[in-house]
């Protein structure tokens, strides 16, 4: 009998099997896939020789996230961290500007530069720390940092509701940051969209907007390779669809969405409620182009920027996400784009990559190339003629790629304000099912989505007390 089956190798599943084995104990993962990594994957979409990122591909996260602090990612994978963590084009030809230095960005944004710092300089003054445990603890518990939860809890109150507006004066600004909130696929102003944003943006100048060199699948690499190194197993190409075919084992950790949790336990589960009514958001469809030269942006600064957010005014982003929400195609819709190879050109050499995800309605069958395409021409005229080929993803081929993508939705549920609270359930332990021994460990659970390996940590600590009575936490740093 094993001590342990994960199920999924995503970042989540491989942080929980890494905490299990370092803990001393028999892991196996099991992956449905033939490859692991889930959204940390990277591979030849276009054209051979041309890597580009699956899913995810820039990483704010995983230099805040405790979990890889105490791994040590940064000695294990290289993070690339450019000197602009985002960029925001104007329909005029100007850009607004993130720097992670936050007194250039501040400085950049003319009479918005006050206003700005003041939204940021309290979530960073101690390099974001407080911040990144209040964005990893349930919402329920006492909070660690109570001052850091209460700044971050006041701007979103002010910039999730209809008085956002009041702390800008210029169109730079306020784009600029609504192209981060953004990322949430929530309509705008939302408590949803607004808490989660904010985060992500401190981070841009607590730490910055990594790209690990040779593609986000390196970060997945570093968490098998450590796995295997400790005595722990993968197997791939197996997909397992109810509990009772997996092996043995003391403690299942299953990185997958509620909705698949109810499938695998089937009649096991007697009070499903919480987990049925989990939600599901809107999706993304996504692609990938290989370039023969870096995006034209009009605006010069811009063409320096790796992470750039297309959208044009806060008003239009808003719109935009409205139109999503409502089951709709946007006509300008949001794009969030990253261009990995201005900092790591060997994914690609002598030409580019470009990754570029829009927003559209669940389930969508749509390929949005043409469409991203033409909303990048209106801010980088003659980015058609530098594309040399690609390769596009509706929302269900996401879905197809990744299960936890529930109709596309790459945030394996919605990040609406109340699943901010219950992610999946209610109270100070969201990873425990009614199910002895069986943990819930995907971005389904808290802290949510991105690549930060902090469900799966949390699930397999509190799998380690309760099935194995071991409370010495296990070093995960390369030296042990």
């Amino acid at each position: 009998m094993e001590d342990a089956v994960v199920v999924g190798s995503g970042p989540n599943g491989l942080a929980a099997a890494v905490t299990l084995a370092r803990a001393g104990l028999s892991v196996t993962v099991i992956e449905g896939a033939d490859r692991i990594g889930g959204g940390s994957t990277s591979a030849e979409l276009t054209v051979p020789g041309v890597l580009h990122d699956v899913c995810s591909a820039v990483h704010p996260m995983a230099l805040a996230s405790e979990f890889f602090r105490r791994f040590e990612l940064e000695r294990r994978v290289e993070l690339i961290v450019p000197e602009i963590s985002y960029g925001h084009p104007l329909e005029d030809g100007r850009s607004a500007i993130a720097y992670r230095d936050l007194e250039r960005t501040a400085e950049g944004l003319g009479a918005d530069g006050a206003a700005w710092r003041r939204l940021f300089a309290p979530l960073i003054a101690d390099g974001g720390a407080a911040l990144a445990h209040v964005i990893a603890e349930p919402l329920v518990r006492v909070p660690r940092h109570p001052l850091a939860l209460a700044r971050l809890g006041i701007r979103a109150l002010s910039q999730g509701s209809a008085l956002w507006n009041r702390a800008f004066e210029t169109e730079g600004a306020a784009a600029l940051l609504t192209g981060v909130f953004a990322h949430t696929i929530q309509r705008m102003p939302s408590l949803g969209s607004a808490a989660p944003g904010l985060a992500l943006a401190a981070f841009g100048h607590a730490g910055g907007w990594p790209v690990p060199r040779g593609g986000s699948g390196a970060i997945a690499s570093a968490l098998a390779d450590d796995l295997i190194g400790h005595g722990g197993r993968i197997e791939t190409g197996t997909w397992v669809r109810r509990l009772e075919e997996l092996p043995p084992a003391r403690a299942t950790l299953l990185d997958v969405t509620p909705r698949a949790f109810l499938q695998l336990a089937g009649d096991r589960m007697a009070r499903p409620g919480p987990y049925r009514r989990f939600r599901y958001g809107n999706a993304a469809a996504k692609a990938d182009f290989v370039l023969s030269d870096p995006v034209p942006w009009r605006n010069a600064e811009l063409r320096e920027a790796v992470t750039v957010h297309v959208g044009g005014s806060r008003e239009q982003l808003a719109a935009a996400e409205s139109a999503v929400a409502a089951g709709r195609h946007a006509r300008h819709p949001y794009l969030l784009t990253a261009q990995p190879t201005l900092v790591d050109p060997d994914r690609a050499p002598g030409r580019h990559v470009l990754w570029a995800y829009t927003h559209v309605p669940a389930g969508s069958v749509d390929d949005p190339t043409e469409a991203i395409v033409s909303r990048i021409e209106e801010f980088a005229p003659g980015f058609r003629d530098t594309i040399v080929a690609s390769a596009g993803r509706s929302a269900l081929q996401l879905q197809a790629h990744n299960p936890n993508d529930v109709a596309g939705d790459i945030s394996s549920g919605s990040v609406n304000f109340q699943q901010l609270i219950a992610r999946p359930t209610f109270g100070p332990d969201p990873w425990q099912t009614p199910l002895r021994g069986v943990y819930l460990c995907s971005a389904s659970t808290s802290p949510g989505p991105g690549v930060h390996g902090l469900s799966g940590w949390n699930a397999a600590r509190r799998a380690l007390r309760r099935e194995f009575g071991i409370s010495k936490e296990p070093d995960l740093s390369l030296g042990s």
